[in-house]
């Protein structure tokens, strides 16, 4: 028999609402009635796919399967004044995909439907758009998977401003849910603009109930995100993934002229090639004002406080993701200054343990390393040798004494402030959204004999962990050198052709490690000139000539000992590493080498039988 509902709600309701019941809980499905005055479901035990709502000759699509059908009530919608507005709550998403097709890419959107209950505090939202995949590691290698989605309407989501895109962070090796929130939360409140906001929403995908989420917006020009000029703008990241080591097809990437940095062009989109020669060029600029130090260049060129707000969040959080670097945003308004931000993906940070890193879910051991060290520009006592675009500054007593005042103004309330705020999101999550992820997603510690993480103990290791690193960094912070450092002049590596082989001098700064400033770039034309084509191998050679083994990072190279053999990298001095067969990157090993060292290492294209030799000096200064 047909469910009925006639003229009695004519005109007086906005929303009609599925209950469906899930873990002794209900979980009303929002759907906008659009003052439809009758409707009509078909017979059977349950809604299902493809069951419609009729007024006159007109259908619209019931777009949720339910297993339950508990009831179905008539509300209608309170204005947003009305409402009460508490961010912290956990709210409810369900998500239903044409045909209930699985989410299984990242490339292929898929058409959708969405529905949001904002339990009184926002407006509920139903509609339309598309979803897919999103994330590198957390979607290649952990079950609960993040997604993006796009409406096709821009719509504002839980009291967040009208957009169409947005992204879900599942925060799955994160078993408090709240790296990400504190690291935004933190950013907003030090002044870092454009941060983006948290929405926690329990998400229902086709039905299923797929746990808890960070709903957030996607990092983008807008008027609403980044609001500058959409033409002549641009929105950048430092991505070692983006860039053009990992990604080389694309044309969207470019290499930094003096720091050897990998850029992503993120907006505007589709950019002649003049035009990304241009932003490279312009950003070369700033490169080398960093790069001599020029404090008022400098500060003409870039926010200084924005960069200074960036750097020593990375170094209160440790996240060691500024090594690579990775998803390290900054933009640039027409006629405007380069300025850091939004920040963007912590569950790297909070000393992580990499050991195993793909299964593992360990956080907060140490809260002494650090990314900078004691002195950062020589990078003392850094557990990284991040690149020095993020180090030179630090050579300038200008510019420390700026950074110390910028720490003191917030260091007394930096983690008293902001944990404030996150103990109202775990409130609100302690409420029953924790145990239903972890019942959906249980997690153990590493080892056949680990038991499951508890999560009032990890939020309470987090407490305890940035308690300690605020008052250790006081002390590290106050100690930095305020005397002028002399720039150490590194000159680009020079290839030469002589006798069949390829010969380049190199030289290194002792204080930039595993990140210097410039990469090898072989000219293709003279390798196939000497081979006869195009090679086919690129290997790295002992000394005696011999083929070696790759023990760097990249699918050609090595890391090279004192005697220039290829070695593992704990015996390394030098290293070679590429996943291009034309521009290699190269470091050394701080704790193995020391300034006035030569290397002499090599080498070789293969095509067949024919090879050509490539013999590099290095020199560390």
């Amino acid at each position: 028999m047909s469910v009925l509902f006639v003229g009695v709600f004519a005109n007086a309701q906005e929303w009609m609402k599925i209950h469906r019941s899930y873990a002794n809980e209900d979980w009303p499905i929002s759907l906008q009635m659009d003052q439809f005055s009758e409707f009509d479901f078909a017979d059977g035990e349950t809604i299902l796919q493809g069951h419609t709502m009729t007024k006159d000759s007109t259908e619209m699509v019931v777009p949720f399967r339910v297993e339950v059908l508990d009831s179905i009530s008539f509300v209608k919608g309170l204005a947003d004044e009305e409402k009460g507005h508490n961010k912290y709550r956990v709210f409810t998403l369900h998500i239903k995909t044409e045909n209930e097709v699985p989410i299984v890419e990242k490339e292929t959107w898929i058409p959708g439907y969405f529905s949001i209950d904002g339990k009184g505090e926002y407006s509920d939202y139903s509609g339309t758009g598309r979803i897919r995949g999103r994330g590198n590691s957390s979607w290649l290698y952990y079950k609960k998977k993040p997604y993006k989605f796009k409406l096709d309407t821009k719509s504002k989501l839980l009291g967040l401003d009208k957009a169409k895109n947005w992204n879900l962070l599942s925060n799955y090796r994160d078993v408090t849910d709240m790296m990400n929130v504190f690291a935004f939360e933190t950013a907003r409140w030090m002044g870092l603009p454009n941060t983006n906001h948290t929405r926690f929403v329990e998400v229902f995908l086709n039905g299923d109930y797929v746990g808890v989420y960070q709903l957030t917006e996607k990092i983008e020009i807008g008027k609403n995100r980044v609001d500058i000029d959409e033409d002549e703008g641009v929105l950048m990241s430092f991505d070692k993934d983006d860039g053009p080591e990992l990604s080389p097809y694309n044309t969207d990437n470019f290499w930094s002229k003096v720091y050897s940095l990998p850029m992503c062009v993120k907006e505007p989109e589709d950019l002649s090639t003049a035009k990304m020669d241009s932003i490279r060029d312009d950003f070369a600029v700033l490169e080398n004002a960093i790069k001599e130090r020029d404090y008022a260049l400098v500060d003409s060129l870039m926010d200084i406080p924005s960069f200074i707000e960036i750097l020593q969040l990375h170094e209160f959080l440790y996240n060691v993701e500024i090594d690579a670097p990775r998803s390290l945003y900054i933009y640039k308004d027409k006629g405007g200054k380069y300025v850091f931000g939004p920040v963007w993906d912590w569950d790297a940070a909070y000393d992580f343990d990499w050991n195993n890193w793909t299964e593992n879910h360990t956080y907060f051991s140490n809260y002494k390393e650090l990314i900078y060290g004691t002195d950062p520009v020589k990078a003392t006592g850094a557990n990284y040798h991040i690149n020095k675009f993020f180090r030179d500054m630090f050579g300038c007593k200008e510019f420390v004494v700026q950074y110390k005042k910028a720490w003191t103004d917030v260091s007394d309330s930096i983690f008293v402030h902001n944990w404030e705020e996150i103990e109202k999101y775990i409130d609100e999550m302690k409420k029953g959204a924790y145990d239903r992820d972890v019942a959906a997603w249980p997690l153990k510690y590493p080892g056949w004999w680990g038991g499951n993480y508890v999560v009032d103990e990890e939020i309470e290791k987090m407490k305890t962990w940035l308690q300690k690193r605020k008052n250790y960094l006081d002390g590290i912070i106050a100690g930095y050198p305020e005397d002028e450092q002399e720039v150490v002049v590194i000159g680009a590596p020079v290839v030469t052709v002589k006798d069949g082989a390829i010969y380049v001098t190199a030289t290194m700064d002792f204080s930039g490690g595993y990140s210097q400033n410039y990469r090898i770039d072989i000219n293709e034309s003279d390798v196939t000139g000497l081979l006869g084509g195009r090679p086919y191998n690129l290997q790295p050679l002992n000394e005696d000539g011999s083929v070696g083994w790759n023990t760097a990072a990249g699918t050609y190279g090595a890391w090279f000992d004192e005697w220039g053999d290829t070695n593992d990298w704990g015996w390394g001095h030098v290293y070679i590493e590429s996943n291009d067969f034309y521009s290699w990157k190269y470091g050394c090993h701080p704790d193995n080498c020391h300034p006035g060292d030569k290397h002499t290492v090599k080498m070789q294209y293969q095509r067949g039988t024919k090879t050509v030799d490539v013999i590099v000096t290095f020199t560390i200064k």
